[in-house]
């Protein structure tokens, strides 16, 4: 097969000169204010089902976004309005601006609205390391192999594994790059690979189970080897045979790390400010108040380093604002600290910017978090179900089931049955059911097994007095 380029989507091209001179011409045709952002990207993925390729893909994509205000909130308001497009030409740069400047006249004034305060822009001069070479290092027929090999584990791993929904090879790597008429210029690049394996169990009576692993990396030196990725994957599958229902019961929960980190997220969530101003929340008016165990600490850090020395997988040198990156402790020993806040939330809240701008190529920005996660506790995950006389250990949820207004949280799982402080057999079928205000309050053990497999994390978490919905 031909060789595949190591950067499909990168080119020599200035974006921070690009982003600047669309402001610039923003200003030129009438803005008060502008803020242009510019992605260039590149991605590989090939999945590999019973060793044949099934998919391959490569890809590069480049985009400019624009957003433009007209008037002065200190005065009536602010109109603003953005744009976005894949044509990088002149012709389709004044596209982009004229688009940008007719839609902010027709849109309504907004008090709120507009870009930080000038001093309060910023970047993260430290070298976060969240791009290495290495995610394109191998050759193409390599990277195929890494997917294959993956695969391969796992079918050998048990005469039980009978067929498999593919293992797969990822890579990526991009640059953003962010520049305003407040005199912001900042960029960074980032990268990625990843490999995975989605294996199916089948029992003595036919009834087949599938479940999969994963690693994910910023280089691929710190990525798992396909073996034991596909070993794992293996194993969760062939922990799954046998699964049944349960009767509906009323007993302490433990949630593995990667079903817990949902809960941390619907934290999160509850907690920005979008759902704060907007009154729907269960955490609105919380501020100061206790809302979880003691034992909580949720943070918040924009700037983490993992273990290895490469970048959290949220980490950045500044927000989708231009506001510099920080760690933020969002609830400390069951407290709720602060709201997560972009510039326009903490003005409707009348509070400063927490510096959680998320910002894509078109629209307004969001609030979105960095290295979001639960500090760890001193129990291993074995301690933790040792001490279950009965309950159930939560491998995966499905649906979305938690109503931040209420904070009444209802999802349908799978998992392993604890009985006698051992995890026996597997349970499919299932609602587990509570109230995320009284859940958090019901924390009463926390693992020490925090490890990021993403930008939200969690270690193991026990919660008591939920509701499993069976049989």
């Amino acid at each position: 097969m031909p060789e595949l380029s190591p950067a499909a989507g990168q080119t020599t091209l200035d974006l921070e000169s690009l982003a600047a001179e669309v402001v610039a011409q923003a200003m030129k045709a009438g803005a008060s204010d502008a803020e242009a952002v510019v992605r260039e990207g590149d991605e590989f993925s090939v999945n590999v089902r019973m060793g044949e390729v099934e998919t391959l893909k490569e890809s590069g994509s480049r985009g400019l976004g624009l957003r433009v205000f007209l008037g002065s909130s200190a005065v009536a308001g602010t109109r603003s309005a953005s744009t976005s497009t894949s044509d990088l030409t002149p012709d389709g740069i004044r596209q982009l601006v004229e688009g940008a400047m007719a839609l902010a006249k027709v849109t309504e004034e907004d008090p709120f609205a507009g870009l930080p305060e000038t001093a309060d822009f910023g970047s993260v001069s430290d070298d976060l390391h969240l791009y290495y070479d290495d995610v394109y290092s191998l050759a193409g027929p390599e990277r195929i192999e890494w997917a294959r090999r993956c695969e391969a584990a796992a079918l050998a791993a048990d005469p039980r594994i009978t067929n498999s929904d593919g293992g797969s090879f990822d890579a990526a790597t991009g640059r953003k790059v962010l520049a305003n008429s407040r005199g912001f210029v900042g960029g960074y690049r980032t990268s990625y690979a990843g490999v995975s394996a989605a294996p199916l169990a089948m029992d003595s009576n036919g009834q087949m189970q599938r479940d999969g692993w994963w690693s994910g990396a910023r280089r691929l030196a710190d990525l798992d080897s396909p073996e034991a990725v596909g070993s794992e994957a293996a194993r969760r599958a062939l922990r799954r045979l046998g699964a049944r229902k349960v009767p509906t019961q009323r007993v302490p929960i433990v949630f593995a790390p990667e079903v817990a980190r949902s809960l941390i997220g619907s934290v999160f969530e509850a907690a920005s400010g979008d759902s704060i101003w907007r009154h729907a929340s269960f955490l609105a008016g919380k501020l100061g108040v206790a809302i979880a165990a003691p034992s909580i600490t949720i943070v918040d850090d924009n700037l983490m380093l993992l273990p290895a020395g490469a970048g959290g997988f949220g980490s950045s040198p500044f927000d989708g604002e231009g506001l510099p990156s920080r760690r933020t402790v969002v609830v400390q020993n069951g407290t709720l600290q602060t709201y997560l806040l972009n510039t326009y939330a903490a003005r409707k809240l009348g509070l400063k910017s927490t510096h959680n701008a998320s910002r894509g190529l078109a629209g307004t920005p969001g609030i979105g978090c960095g290295n979001l996660y639960l500090e760890p506790g001193a129990l291993t995950p074995e301690e933790i179900i040792a001490g279950v006389p009965g309950g159930l250990y939560v491998t995966s949820l499905m649906g979305f089931g938690t109503n931040l207004v209420t904070g009444d949280y209802s999802r349908g799982a799978t998992g392993l049955m604890i009985e006698n402080g051992q995890l026996t057999h597997a349970v499919e079928e299932v609602t587990i059911a509570g109230n995320l205000a009284e859940m958090l309050m019901n924390v009463s053990a926390i693992g020490n097994d925090l490890v990021f497999r993403g930008s939200v994390a969690s270690p193991t978490l026990r919660i008591d007095g939920m509701t499993i919905a069976g049989a």
